[in-house]
């Protein structure tokens, strides 16, 4: 009987997607230096087949600290400018918000780097300001769209209880609105992922390094290889989001 406990103990955790990702993910940032003989049999035309110019694993790191960092900005930039454009008092100022948000996604990251690098110098900062221009957006448009798909009903409750418009919002419109708001944040999330590879451009530390290098020496090896621990870092993520999601449908 304990033993066939603790086999249904483990079950869940052999099943799970979300661990076994996590798992190859870091496996291959940890391994993929010593595959020499891997990389040197599939591209033998390359003198060089695999980034050793940095420690894939700390590229990793940097670039999931990048993500975060741009990722926390965005996020509460965009929930601040929407809850203030859903009070009444701030509504004025909601075509002027999604303007803006729209004309920070509009613009490439590549482009605000440009126009950033010689006010800011090259690094980490250029990189932060346009991930979180480019992940503004979808957490502004969120947020609208969650507070707007609260039932009239519950809000006219919610006033004939007493409570003050703020009291509402936090206590009533913004728990209702969490699910709609979380999706925004994790399109935002994974999308900054992604577009943060770009950031390597400007000597910002990310698995876009390898990427960039490889493009630039015609070594697809290299390039593979910092794509598939983005795509891997991505998915990742993803799928972390969407089991705090269901949780929070969960408990909703």
């Amino acid at each position: 009987m304990p033993e066939a406990t603790q086999q249904r103990g483990w079950t869940p955790l052999l099943r799970d997607r979300l661990l076994w990702t996590l798992a190859l993910l870091l496996v291959l940032a940890y391994g993929l230096p010593h595959t020499h003989a891997l990389f040197s049999a599939v591209f033998p035309a390359l003198p060089r087949p695999i980034y050793l110019q940095e420690p894939l694993s700390e590229l990793l790191w940097q670039h999931l600290g990048l993500v975060l960092l741009s990722s926390a900005v965005a996020v509460l930039l965009g929930t601040a400018a929407g809850m203030a454009a859903s009070h009444k008092a701030g509504r004025a100022f909601r075509p002027l918000l999604e303007t803006l948000a729209a004309l920070g996604q509009t613009v490439p990251p590549v482009a605000v780097l440009a126009l950033a690098v010689p006010v800011m110098g090259f690094g980490e900062l250029p990189a932060l300001l346009a991930l979180s221009l480019f992940g503004l957006l979808p957490v502004l448009q969120a947020t609208l769209a969650g507070l707007a798909s609260v039932p009239a009903p519950v809000q006219e409750s919610a006033h004939a209880m007493g409570l003050t418009p703020w009291q509402q919002l936090w206590q009533v419109q913004a728990p209702l609105a969490l699910p709609v708001w979380l999706a925004g944040v994790r399109s935002s999330v994974v999308i900054n992922i992604g577009t943060a590879a770009i950031a390597s451009t400007v000597g910002a530390k990310t698995l876009g390094s390898p990427i960039i290098v490889g493009l630039s020496g015609f070594n697809t090896a290299y390039v593979l290889q910092g794509a598939v621990l983005v795509g891997l870092l991505a998915v990742v993520v993803d799928m972390a989001f969407e089991r705090l999601a269901q949780r929070v449908q969960w408990n909703a």
